[in-house]
C-alpha cells in the first residue's frame, strides 16, 4: 500500500497539465501514487501526461463524466492510505503532502486537512492575492457561508473519511458503483462532499497556515453563469435537508445572502456594476446581519460601483 493516492481528473487542460503533473512528481514526500483519470478530454492532455516516465504515475481512461465522475473512478482505483485532489490547471508546492500527512498524523480526529492558497494568473504568475480562510473549529455553518477549502487542489484526504460516506448508486440499467462524490452535481460537488461529512460524521475539516496550494483563477471561470453557480447552491441545500433538515432549515437564508455577497464581489471584479450591485441588495435583504459580518467586502462592492 502507498501512503498517498494523488488524483488528477484531466479534461481539456493540455496547457497546463504538464505543470500540474510535474508539481505532483516534485513533491518532497515521495511515496505517493498518481492517478490521472482521462474524463475523454477532447485536447491532447493525455498524449502529454503519457510522455512521463515514472512507475509511480497510473492513466484512467473513462467516457465523459464530469468532474466528480473522474474524482469517483480515482478514489475507487486509489490504494492509498490519503487521498489529494488536484485539479489539472492548479500547483502544488514542494512540501504539500508532507505537510499534510503530518498534520493528519498528529490530529487523529481530523478527517480532512487543507491549507492556504496563493492565486496564480493563466500565465502561473502570482497575482498578489491569496485565500486565507478559517483554519480551524469549521462547521457545517462555515462551509454555508464560504467553502474554507477554497478550491479542489486544497484538501487531503483519509481513505476512511472518504469510505464513511460512500454510497451505492446506479449507473445504467445493473451496474452498482460505490461513489463518494454525487455525480449529479456538475457544480459545487465539492462543497456537497464536505458538508456531508461534517454533517453525517464525525470527522472534522482543519485547515494549516502555510500555502501549499496554487490555485489558478482566470476570466472565463470568474465568469461564469451566476444563475447556475446560485442553482448548484439550492440543489446543495436541498440534498442536505434531505437528511439534516433542521439544521438546514435555520440556515438557508444565511448561506443564500453569502453566496450573493460572493456573485456580487465576483461582479465587481469583473467590473459589472450592475449585476455587484444587484446581488449585493439580495444578500443584505436574505440576511442583514451580514453588514456586521462582512464589512469590508461589502465596501468594496459599493466603492466599485460608484467609482466605475
Amino acid at each position: 500500500m502507498v501512503l498517498v493516492s494523488v488524483i488528477v481528473p484531466v479534461y481539456g487542460v493540455e496547457r497546463y497539465i504538464q505543470e500540474a503533473v510535474n508539481s505532483v512528481l516534485g513533491q518532497t514526500l515521495k511515496d505517493f501514487e498518481l492517478l490521472i483519470v482521462d474524463d475523454e478530454s477532447p485536447d491532447k492532455s493525455i498524449e502529454i501526461c503519457k510522455q512521463f516516465d515514472d512507475n509511480r504515475i497510473r492513466i484512467i481512461s473513462q467516457k465523459n463524466r464530469g468532474l466528480a465522475g473522474a474524482r469517483n473512478t480515482g478514489i475507487r482505483n486509489a490504494q492509498g492510505r490519503y487521498v489529494a485532489f488536484l485539479d489539472g490547471d492548479d500547483l502544488w508546492l514542494p512540501e504539500k503532502l508532507s505537510t499534510h500527512i503530518e498534520h493528519l498524523d498528529s490530529n487523529q480526529d481530523v478527517g480532512i486537512s487543507f491549507s492556504s492558497s496563493l492565486i496564480i494568473d493563466e500565465d502561473s504568475k502570482p497575482t498578489g492575492e491569496s485565500l486565507n480562510p478559517k483554519l480551524k473549529n469549521i462547521d457545517f455553518i462555515d462551509l454555508l457561508k464560504s467553502n474554507p477549502i477554497g478550491n479542489g487542489s486544497a484538501a487531503v484526504v483519509r481513505r476512511e473519511t472518504l469510505d464513511d460516506i460512500a454510497y451505492d448508486a446506479k449507473r445504467g440499467a445493473s451496474v452498482v458503483e460505490i461513489n463518494y462524490f454525487d455525480e449529479t452535481f456538475r457544480r459545487a460537488e465539492d462543497i456537497e462532499l464536505w458538508l456531508r461529512i461534517l454533517l453525517k460524521t464525525s470527522w472534522q475539516i482543519e485547515g494549516i497556515k502555510p500555502a501549499t496550494t496554487l490555485y489558478r483563477v482566470n476570466n472565463q471561470g470568474l465568469s461564469a453563469n451566476f444563475e447556475q453557480q446560485l442553482k448548484s447552491l439550492q440543489k446543495v441545500l436541498d440534498k442536505a435537508s434531505s437528511y439534516a433538515p433542521d439544521k438546514i432549515a435555520r440556515r438557508s437564508q444565511l448561506a443564500k445572502a453569502y453566496q450573493y455577497l460572493y456573485l456580487a464581489r465576483s461582479a465587481a471584479r469583473l467590473k459589472d456594476k450592475n449585476s455587484s450591485i444587484k446581488f449585493l441588495k439580495k444578500s443584505i435583504t436574505s440576511y442583514w446581519k451580514i453588514v456586521l459580518e462582512k464589512p469590508k467586502t461589502i465596501a468594496y462592492c459599493t466603492l466599485n460601483y460608484i467609482t466605475s
